[in-house]
């Protein structure tokens, strides 16, 4: 494995494969009474957090307390940076603290990898999301989801997701879940289409390893998987569609759309959803739907990505010691 993980584009088929079969040992442990492993002890990871989150923070501090790291979370409102305070001197005071590793969130693209080349902090750099750019964890818990709903849990271990056609559809353009997945299905053999409006296309986007297209029904009977991707109108400041009910008409994911996929086929969302607009209610809570499993993988594959990057001493998957049940 790498020191840092900053985009999906950086790991290799075999990394990836390697984390997937890590994670799914962390799903393992989460089956026990006792959730916790002692790969971790002594370590101290930070969640650097600059812009607001929910499910990516909560994760993240979920794995890292049950591969017992000490954690301090860090939110850059309240903090000295609403001061003022630069990123290089944040990172020099983290290290004055000899943190291990940092997840760092930021709206600026670049910023995690500044950050890990910068020479300012010696520890591993997490890429939680940066800017319109990247966010591979995600990326890697939607492979995750994807290769236990459409291969299997075990018969999974060791695969990647050759030949599989995922669709990705919606606001494309400010989406840095769909450039992260883009990168890593491409890495693990899948076939990606994105379908958007053209004006949530981005330029260059005949470079990137998929297809484009800008009709759902087209291509929902031949995928395996349909991701969601909500409109992210915080990053907007121009209109890009006529209205939502518009937008709902030709991109939105309903009941009668769901029943031309195939009977296998699953919809994803990375959260969180908009019902009515990019995803109605039935679909959304159909057992097609993944969103909540995308939850609960996202731990498991952050556990695994924490593990392998900071070289637990424990085994995947040891047992806890009874000093660690007794916390």
């Amino acid at each position: 494995m790498m020191r840092h993980l900053i985009s999906a584009a950086d790991l290799s088929r075999d990394d990836a494969v390697l984390i997937l079969d890590t994670a799914e040992e962390m799903a393992r442990v989460a089956d026990r009474p006792i959730k916790k492993l002692p790969a971790l002890r002594g370590r101290t990871v930070v969640n650097l957090f600059f812009e607001d989150s929910t499910r990516t923070r909560i994760s993240f501090e979920a794995a890292e307390k049950r591969l017992s790291a000490d954690v301090i979370n860090f939110a850059a409102k309240g903090s000295s940076v609403s001061k003022g305070e630069s990123l290089k001197d944040t990172a020099q005071t983290l290290e004055a603290m000899g943190v291990d590793a940092v997840v760092i969130r930021h709206g600026a693209s670049g910023a995690p990898y500044n950050l890990a080349t910068s020479g300012w902090i010696d520890a591993a750099v997490i890429n939680a999301g940066d800017g319109t750019h990247q966010h591979p964890t995600q990326a890697l818990l939607d492979a995750f989801t994807m290769r236990r709903r459409l291969i299997g849990p075990d018969a999974g271990l060791g695969q990647d997701l050759g030949g599989k056609r995922i669709t990705i559809v919606g606001d494309v353009l400010h989406s840095r879940v769909a450039r992260s997945n883009v990168d890593l299905l491409h890495t693990l053999g899948a076939e990606v289409t994105l379908v958007a409006p053209p004006t949530l296309v981005p330029v260059g986007v005949e470079n990137w390893p998929c297809e484009v297209s800008y009709s759902l029904d087209q291509v929902l009977a031949k995928s395996d998987a349909v991701m969601m991707l909500r409109v992210q109108r915080e990053r907007m400041n121009a209109a890009f569609f006529p209205t939502e009910r518009e937008y709902a008409r030709r991109y939105g994911l309903d009941g009668e759309r769901m029943a031309k996929m195939p009977e296998h086929a699953i919809v994803m969302h990375p959260g969180p959803m908009v019902r009515g607009m990019e995803i109605t209610a039935e679909v959304a809570d159909s057992e097609r739907c993944t969103a909540i499993e995308q939850v609960a993988g996202g731990v498991h594959t952050r556990m695994a990505v924490l593990y392998l990057l900071l070289g637990g001493n424990e085994p995947a998957g040891a047992p806890a010691t009874r000093t660690e049940e007794s916390k």
